[in-house]
């Protein structure tokens, strides 16, 4: 994946994104489009709703509207495409736009199933044209900074960490048809909510090696679970528990990292600034209260605008942009992992499931313990 060429001069070329999808997160990505200046330009847009395309194009300031992604990727003109569908269209979309040479930025989750995302793996292979997928709290400043003081060794080993997406989702969200749905939108908060924070868990953490979970469905009309938790073991010893809901009325994320030599930890709903973030030394290391005082200031929200100001950056240096498929697919394969263990009743251990498990092709496995719920009405 290569930056535009320059108009003129030394300085690239803005990218040309196109959105794909307009419904409520299009307009998250219009934002940070936006925010980006000259580095990077909405050019065009497609929705399978006309009226709302076009509607979301006069918000946006965008003249170039298209009945579908078939029409968009033919008319060429774009060097990204974001999607930004209902999941069970994801990995369709995403294979779609890397045959016709278009690099997709996909929300979360990649792909309703690990077969599908090594499908977009396979076809990634074949094209040369990578699929990324949107994570952006990796990118904030304070888990930049976090990163580089761990890979440093500074912070020592990591001992313990506790992982907790508590949302409040009442039962009228439900009643958006693709939401609840196993075969559209792959799960609950483990697969469409809590998977955020435990993304970015992994990315600190790294490789997980074991997960012990359950799940269950407390209250809500769906046919997916509206609870998750897991007690997690990674391949440096590290030990975490990760909860996922929807039924919690104060709503929290919240990530802490108890290391050899200090706590760090972090509190927020939707997205954090640096001043979210605290460190706590242990006793002997105060110095490294004034090393996390050295982080960038970053008073605005972590946003999707970080991670496509990283997305620039690495295609103005010719590197391969993050999060790429193969990172995407150990965050799935967690929430896999996760599914797995809570209606198997047994520990899943990283790469255990392959070939023709059934956890391979659904997220629910044709295990999930509770009947059907009932039809929510519309």
């Amino acid at each position: 994946m290569n930056a535009p060429e320059p108009a003129g001069g030394s300085r690239p070329a803005p990218i040309r994104s196109a959105i794909i999808g307009t419904g409520g997160i299009a307009h998250a990505h219009a934002q940070a489009i936006a925010a980006l200046g000259d580095r990077m330009r909405l050019v065009a847009v497609s929705d399978i709703d006309e009226d709302r395309a076009a509607a979301f194009a006069a918000s946006v300031g965008v003249e170039r509207t298209y009945p579908s992604a078939t029409a968009l990727l033919a008319a060429g003109g774009v060097d990204l495409v974001h999607i930004c569908t209902p999941p069970q269209t994801h990995a369709a979309l995403a294979i779609e736009a890397m045959r016709a040479g278009v690099p997709a930025l996909v929300e979360k989750p990649t792909a309703l199933s690990l077969a599908e995302v090594d499908e977009i793996a396979r076809v990634e292979s074949e094209t040369g044209v990578p699929t990324l997928t949107v994570f952006q709290h990796r990118f904030g400043a304070a888990v930049r900074h976090l990163r580089r003081m761990i890979a440093d060794g500074e912070l020592g080993r990591a001992l313990v960490a506790t992982c907790e997406t508590l949302w409040y989702r009442t039962d009228d969200y439900f009643a958006v048809p693709w939401r609840g749905r196993w075969e559209v939108e792959g799960g609950g908060p483990t697969m469409g909510h809590g998977i955020h924070q435990f993304d970015l868990l992994l990315a600190v953490l790294g490789p997980w090696a074991e997960v012990s979970a359950i799940a269950a469905r407390q209250s809500r009309p769906t046919d997916t679970e509206d609870v998750s938790a897991a007690l997690v073991t990674f391949e440096s010893g590290a030990v975490a528990t990760v909860v996922n809901s929807l039924v919690s009325p104060r709503e929290s994320s919240r990530l802490r990292f108890d290391f050899e030599f200090a706590t760090v930890e972090v509190e927020h709903v939707y997205g954090y600034t640096t001043g979210d973030w605290t460190l706590t030394p242990a006793p002997g290391h105060e110095e490294l209260a004034a090393r996390w005082a050295a982080a960038p200031p970053a008073e605005e929200t972590s946003s999707h605008r970080d991670q496509f100001a990283a997305i620039a950056d690495a295609l103005a240096s010719g590197e391969h942009p993050t999060v790429a498929i193969d990172d995407a697919r150990r965050t799935l394969e967690f929430a896999a992992a996760t599914y797995a263990s809570a209606f198997l009743r047994t520990p899943i251990a990283a790469g255990a499931i392959a070939d023709d498990d059934p956890f391979m092709t659904s997220m629910s496995g044709g295990r999930v313990p509770w009947a059907p719920v009932k039809e929510v009405a519309r």
